[in-house]
């Protein structure tokens, strides 16, 4: 019997223990074949519609990764004047950026403005304010549709209790507004929310979207959003997202309101996490494995810093347990919490997991942390971010992020 990751090949020539050696504990590893396999199929999700599919780079900055999307024909969201900079950094031009912040001020308006990439406001006042700025210019609006879709609370980013979006209610005072600057609406977006493996909800949410669409005459675009899931509980078997039926199901949709309007827009996604959860795993060395009145733990070096969704978002990730460079695969198991480093009570990568029988010195293998992983790490407790390693398409290992140092710490200080 085989790991998961054995049977993907994740690990190419190497192994865990060997990558662990080479650039040091924790490491996020990414393969590079289910990179591009995910990018191509969000690539295709339309053929017969003018459509792209854009790169959230909130789920993964690594300009590497970057590069990859951009050669798979993927355009690229941006959420702040840093994401646009490193988009450009990684060779995306203006026009393949897609800027929509929330709540920013003149001046983050006005890079996106100079930088000659379009982008979205979500409020009214900031519909003022790229009026003021930028009175005559081209722009896209997101709405709240008062629906919203996801795992948890605060990854709903529509609906009637979230802060995105301009109310549909509100579409007259858009119109007054655009009226009032002259300026030109070519653009219609929204987000539901993330993580849903039904795709029945977002369908019927774009189906609503459509419906607003045809209050602006000028629209060039309509972006969905997306949020698809990724399959977090492998391991027990939960089955992937069904792509290809969502792919037969939204092109019926929009073929009929393509038919209905005779409008020819360009039809945007963003697929989030779908494209790089499932590429990305997270290494740590297992240090101390411990029994306090009667919970077992594996003490091991993934603190939240590191990776954290499950304290964020109460988020589950699949562990496996590698033991001198080969998973463990066993029928004797015991019940552990896998636990971090870090001085928190909320430090649990993993919850009361059945595991082989785990000793110190292990590798924890925590899979599906390609996407929010490294991009919302941080140096809590003055920890150091780890370095990122690929595994490219000949199986062979390459850092493309360096491990943080001591120094890194000191950066930014006049010391």
């Amino acid at each position: 019997m085989e790991s998961y990751t054995q049977q993907m090949n994740f690990f190419g020539n190497t192994n865990p223990d060997e990558l662990l050696k080479k650039y040091g504990s924790p490491l996020y590893v990414y393969n590079e074949d289910i990179l591009r396999r995910q990018m191509k199929r969000v690539a295709g999700i339309l053929t017969s519609h003018r459509f792209t599919s854009n790169f959230s780079i909130k789920t993964n900055s690594n300009l590497t990764i970057l590069r990859m999307a951009l050669e798979e024909g993927l355009n690229a969201d941006a959420m702040s004047p840093g994401e646009i900079f490193a988009l450009k950094k990684a060779g995306f031009p203006s026009e393949r950026i897609f800027f929509v912040p929330n709540n920013v001020s003149e001046e983050e308006m006005q890079y996106a403005i100079d930088e000659g990439v379009i982008l979205s406001v979500d409020s009214l006042s900031q519909l003022e304010m790229f009026g003021r700025l930028c009175p005559g210019g081209r722009l896209s609006v997101r709405l709240n549709p008062g629906v919203g879709a996801g795992h948890h609370e605060k990854v709903v980013t529509a609906g009637k209790k979230t802060k995105f979006g301009v109310a549909a209610q509100d579409i007259p005072k858009v119109l007054e507004l655009a009226k009032k600057y002259d300026l030109h609406i070519v653009g219609l977006n929204q987000h539901i929310g993330s993580l849903f493996m039904d795709f029945q909800p977002y369908l019927d949410a774009v189906s609503n979207f459509l419906h607003y669409a045809e209050d602006f005459p000028e629209l060039e675009f309509v972006d969905f959003g997306g949020g698809f899931g990724t399959p977090y509980h492998k391991l027990e078997g939960e089955a992937e997202f069904d792509m290809e039926s969502f792919k037969v199901a939204f092109d019926h949709l929009l073929t009929e309101w393509k038919n209905k309007t005779g409008r020819d827009v360009l039809f945007k996604m963003e697929p989030g996490r779908y494209i790089v959860a499932e590429g990305g795993v997270l290494l740590g060395r297992v240090y101390a494995v411990k029994e306090n009145f009667g919970h077992r733990y594996v003490g091991t070096d993934i603190g939240m810093n590191v990776l954290i969704r499950p304290e964020l978002y109460d988020s589950w990730h699949d562990v496996e347990i590698y033991r001198d460079g080969k998973p463990l695969i066993s029928s004797e198991k015991e019940v552990y919490s896998v636990v971090g480093n870090i001085c928190e009570s909320g430090d649990i990568v993993a919850k009361d997991r059945e595991l082989p029988i785990v000793k110190e010195n292990d590798v924890a293998v925590v899979l599906d942390a390609g996407a929010y992983g490294f991009s919302m790490s941080s140096n809590y407790n003055n920890r150091l971010r780890p370095a990122e390693v690929l595994i490219d398409h000949d199986g062979n290992d390459r850092l493309i992020r360096r491990r943080d140092t001591f120094e890194d710490l000191m950066r930014n200080f006049d010391v």
